[in-house]
This record gives C-alpha cells, structure tokens and sequence, in this order.
C-alpha cells in the first residue's frame, strides 16, 4: 500500500509512535489509509453541514475496512464574496485548495482519498488536486439547498441579488425585498438553483468522479448521508482494485461532463473550471470543444436562472443518470466510460428513467436544439469569450448596442443602479480578467441590477470577468485576451458599436482595423489592482481566462 511508507518497517517506529499519540491502533495502521478532505466552515451555507457529511464517509470508509484520516482545506463564499474585494480572492482560492490537498496528501502518502466538498471554486479545486495526486479518489458534494417559498412560489438567491435592482427602480418594496431575503435560502447546500456549485457537482458525476445522485441530492435529504457512506466504501475497494482518477477521467469522459453541461445549461465557468481540471490528467481542452458538443447536444433542462425549476426537482426527475441516458440515445454519451462505481457508464445508467418531461425534456422537444452554452469570437474576443445562451431573452440573441464602458464593477454597478443605462446600451465592465482584476470577479451585482431594473431585455453586458451561474440576459464573459494584457477589450471607447450574433457565435467591436491599431500604440499599460500578498503572485502567474486560467508552467 502507497501508505506503507510512512507506517511499515522499523523506520517507522517513530512515524508509528507518532500515530498512536493521537490514538490510532496497530490494527487501524495495517489497513488502507484513506484521507478524508473536508472543506467544512461556518462562512459557507454549502459547507456548514459538512462535519456531518464528513463523519458519514468515515463511517463508510471503516465499514469496507479503511481507516479515515481527515484534514481540511480553505472555502470561500462566492455570494457573501460578491459585489467587493473579496471576490477578487474566489477563483484565485481554486489554486490553492488544489495545492494544499497536493501537500498533504504527498507529505502522508495515504492509500485513497474521499473529497467532501461544496460550492464553486471548492469542487474544481479538489478535482484538479485527484488528477494531480492520481490515487484512488471519491468525490463526494454536501449537496444542494432546496429553494426558498414566497407567496407559494419557488425563490433563491437570485431572488435577492434581483430585487435589489427592482427596489432601486421602485418595482419593489424595501419590506418585500426584507421577506425575500428571509426566505430564499432556507437552510445549509449548495444554492438551489443550477448555478456554478451545482454545475460543478453535476460535471463531477458525468466525469464519473463523483457517485450517481452526487449533483443533484438535496443537502438535507438522509440520501445524501447515504451516499457519503457509500462514498466512503467504494473509496477503500478503488484502493483495492487500484482504479485511479486518470483511469476515469479521460478525453472521453470529459466530452461526456461537457455533453450534461449543456444538456443541463451550467453555468460558464464551467468553461474556466474543465479545461483547467484537464490539464492536470495531460488532456487540453481547447474552446472550440464547447461549441462542437454543444452543436450535436440539446439543451434539454432550464433551471433557475433560465427556468423555474430547481435541483430538487432535477433530483426528482431522475437526477443527472436520468440525462445522461436521455442523450445517450443521439449519441452524445459514450457508454464505455469508466467510473468510481467500478462500473462503465452504460451499467450505471440502465436502471435509471425519466420521471417528470417537464424538468427533463425529451430530446425530440428540447428548449433548444444546440447546448446551454456558446463561445464567441470575433476582433472584441479574438481568443473567446463565453455566455450562457439558454438563459439569454430571445430578443438579445442578435443586437447592436453602444458601448458604455467601466474599468470596474463597483463603477459600472453605481450607473446601472443610477439609472445611466438606458435601452440599447452596451455595458463594458474591463480590468476584471484573471490579471487584471487580479482574481477575474463574478459579475452578478451588475448582472442582477440590470435585470431588476428592467433591462435584461435591452441591455447587454460584456467583460473580461466571469458570472455567477445564477446569472441571466446577454451577459458575455471571459473575454479574451482580457484588457491587463492590451486585448481589444481595453480598446473600447465610450459611444462605441458593438455587434453581438450568438447563433453565429459571433462578437465584434465596430471600429475600423486602422483606428484600433491608433488606439492600440496610445494605449498605457495598467498594473493590477493589487499587486502583494497572495493576489500579487497570482497576477503574476495566472494565464487567460481561454485556458481555464491555470498558472504559467514557469
């Protein structure tokens, strides 16, 4: 066993002595020794159930004859994060989660691994940290939060992050927005609506890393205790049977995670976070894969923020082997792909049917023939850019607007909620990419305002940041190269045209190709935003928001 080396022989009666001071017994030392990641916290409602989580993968873990070895790793609240600084800090958490789970799992060389994880930049963090360490791994969610109630109607965060615009634009009551933000989540998971933490948890059980029922049980459902068990178990029979995450996790199981990533319309920063998870198994993901699954793929579910279902009702309908096998049958999946059950996806999808044709659709009557998502280009976004078009009004699909355009969020959310945007308007957001920014902040504030203003009809809203999966309209993000490294984007001048045509997956800035060589030698250079501590090094030595924003190899 990989553990062997720190615990057999009499070397290692040191290390062994070392153990029993916290009291492990001979017995416990001989059998696998399987780490237990646990991101549980108190600033997280996707992590403060956790311990709980965690206790019952331990519990499975010594049923199959393991022995759990726990140690934690940092999470940071996306939604308590947004609209300040602290976003800044989000993505940029992603590395180092990865980083940390590689120190301790190499400096204890554990046998097995049980990920316990939640939330956005938590579940891509840990998937990259099992391809990197590639031994036997178990990825297991704490599951989403059921949607809050509201004068008998479902409602979620974006309920909240909406109604401040609605408020602003007098649509809304102050003391509604107070009942609301009392009622939409209305207990511990992961937010309830197909927003980036369940896109991440979904992606992990069509990758195959994670067990069925992993993306879609509800937080608070006593499966969801059983399936950490369950984890737990078949993490100590991985070890035996000495099946691997880059066993799993292969080019053909990544186009399968992209397939249900647009069957579900996940949120873009599934576009950052799989290339990036790739990387570590060797395999690149170019963008253009997106487009090219999406093209054969319909979109066949709409949840919040493009409908008005939720994760429990995916769950109920069938959960994500419910969709897999429902485009399994145009080709879309390949069946022979292995995962942590042991079994391919084919067996794992058999018994599995679809409950309800209202949450999951037939994909002879789809929402929509191509997939939730789209990568644009064009001279604005030479080397991409993303957005989420099934959440997208069908009057935005196509527009020409005229560029207004910010050099940070907190301006350009103080003219939307002051009433400077007007229909027809292009809101340019700029100087937020994964350098710039540094840290590529999620643009829900501005995104949410604008729809609670009543412009998510009319206005669109580019940047070289990203969004919050709960984010809805003609919302264009990751542009590429991003304004920190002299892309188009910081190019744009105020009053400028600018096209957008998503069917033909097309971005363009109006501007003849002499004028923007004029503006491009006028251009200064700008520094980050921060430039010490850990977001100075990150600035450093993160890349495009088109190659997932991993780091620099040097």
């Amino acid at each position: 066993m990989r553990s062997d080396v720190m615990k057999k022989g009499l070397e290692r009666a040191p290390h062994r002595s070392l153990f029993k001071a916290m009291g492990y017994t001979d017995d416990e030392l001989n059998r696998p020794m399987i780490g237990v990641v646990n991101s549980a916290n108190e600033i997280i409602p996707g992590h403060v159930h956790l311990n709980t989580i965690t206790e019952d993968a331990k519990a499975g873990i010594r049923h199959a004859g393991g022995t759990p070895v726990t140690f934690p790793t940092i999470g940071v609240c996306d939604g308590i994060a947004m609209g300040h600084a602290g976003m800044k800090y989000s993505l940029a958490s992603r590395e180092l989660i990865a980083d940390s789970i590689e120190i301790m799992a190499t400096a204890h060389p554990f046998d097995g691994l049980v990920m316990i994880t939640n939330c956005d930049k938590i579940v891509p963090g840990m998937l990259m940290a099992s391809l990197r360490l590639n031994i036997p791994t178990v990825v297991v969610s704490g599951g989403p939060m059921l949607a809050g109630q509201y004068n008998g109607r479902p409602v979620d965060l974006i309920s909240v992050f909406e109604g401040v615009g609605q408020v602003k634009s007098k649509k809304m009551k102050t003391a509604v927005l107070r009942e609301l933000e009392d009622c939409a989540c209305p207990g511990c998971g992961s937010c309830s609506g197909m927003f980036t933490a369940n896109s991440m948890n979904c992606v992990t059980e069509a990758l195959g890393l994670g067990l069925p029922g992993n993306g879609t049980i509800p937080a608070i459902s006593a499966a969801r205790r059983r399936l950490a068990k369950k984890a737990g178990m078949q993490a100590v029979q991985l070890v035996k049977k000495g099946i691997k995450p880059r066993d799993i996790a292969t080019l053909d199981a990544f186009k399968n995670a992209i397939a249900v990533d647009m069957a579900l319309g996940c949120s873009t920063n599934t576009v950052l976070h799989i290339p990036a998870i790739a990387n570590e198994a060797g395999i690149t993901l170019n963008l253009d894969i997106f487009n090219e699954i999406s093209k054969k793929t319909p979109n066949i579910c709409h949840l919040s923020p493009a409908g008005p279902h939720h994760l429990e009702d995916l769950d109920q309908a069938g959960g994500i082997q419910s969709v897999m096998k429902e485009i399994s049958t145009i080709g879309a999946i390949n069946l022979d792909a292995m995962t942590v059950t042991g079994k391919t996806v084919g067996k794992n999808i058999k018994p599995f049917s679809v409950k309800n044709r209202t949450v999951i659709r037939s994909v002879k009557d789809p929402y929509s023939a191509e997939g939730g998502i789209a990568i644009l280009r064009g001279n604005l976004a030479p080397d991409g850019a993303v957005v989420k078009q099934s959440a997208v009004s069908p009057d935005m699909m196509v527009n020409v607007g005229r560029a207004r355009v910010y050099d940070s969020e907190e301006d350009a959310i103080a003219a939307i909620l002051g009433g400077a945007i007007v229909p027809g308007d292009v809101v340019v957001i700029r100087y937020e990419g994964p350098k710039g920014g540094p840290g590529m902040r999620e643009m829900l504030s501005p995104t949410s305002a604008i729809v609670g203003m009543g412009l998510d009809t009319s206005v669109s809203l580019l940047t070289d940041g990203r969004f919050s999966g709960g984010t809805r309209g003609a919302a264009i993000g990751h542009i590429s190269p991003e304004a920190a490294e002299g892309g188009p984007i910081a190019l744009i001048q105020e009053g400028d045209s600018i096209s957008i045509d998503i069917p033909k997956k097309k971005i363009e800035l109006k501007v003849d190709r002499k004028e923007l060589t004029r503006r491009k030698k006028a251009l200064k250079p700008k520094e980050p935003a921060i430039t010490t501590g850990y977001l100075g090094r990150y600035a450093r030595l993160v890349t495009s928001a088109s190659t997932g924003a991993i780091f620099k190899d040097r």
